[in-house]
């Protein structure tokens, strides 16, 4: 496996089993197609100061069944666009996830990872050792390892370019 660690702080913690991400950006604006416009609007129902407090490399954290609901790409493109590195839940909505994985956006199951974190705690992802260590408290928490068809589209950034690279597609 060559993905590289993930290092970032714990940018929210999403608690609720069951999450629908559709909430991220509320169901009112889940039609939006201009990123800058999601990510201003994303988590304004959590924290009006989400935004500006985000750091590139962050992370999420959820619960039970993360991404619950219908997997729309709009609250997941917006934390793209805001620099979130992926999501670490207990357990993922499997629609959600696979969507997720083939946008190359790194969905990590770690059961017990509630425990583990708070919000801001700086937290890494350590792909070789299938840990998410927690620096703030020097915890750690064995993760759910990714199959090789999940690992393979996230190395390539998405199906799209794993499917160009694997099968050589041509570009239209």
């Amino acid at each position: 496996m060559h993905l590289p660690n993930l290092h970032g702080r714990v940018a929210y913690v999403f608690a609720d089993d069951n999450f629908d991400v559709d909430l991220i950006v509320g169901i009112k604006n889940i039609r939006l197609t201009d990123e800058d416009e999601m990510a201003r609007v994303a988590m304004q129902a959590y924290d009006r100061d989400f935004a500006s407090s985000v750091r590139p490399g962050d992370l999420l954290v959820g619960g039970c069944n993360f991404g619950y609901g219908h997997p729309h790409y709009p609250p997941m493109i917006a934390m793209r666009k805001l620099g979130i590195a992926g999501v670490i839940a207990e357990s993922f909505s499997p629609g959600y996830w696979l969507g997720e994985i083939a946008e190359g956006f790194p969905q990590i199951s770690c059961p017990g990872i509630l425990g583990l974190v708070e919000r801001w705690d700086d937290i890494e992802v350590d792909w070789e050792r299938t840990l998410v260590v927690n620096h703030t408290t020097g915890r750690c928490l064995n993760f759910t390892p990714l199959n090789r068809s999940a690992v393979a589209m996230l190395e390539a950034g998405g199906l799209i370019s794993y499917l160009k690279t694997t099968h050589q597609i041509q570009s239209a």
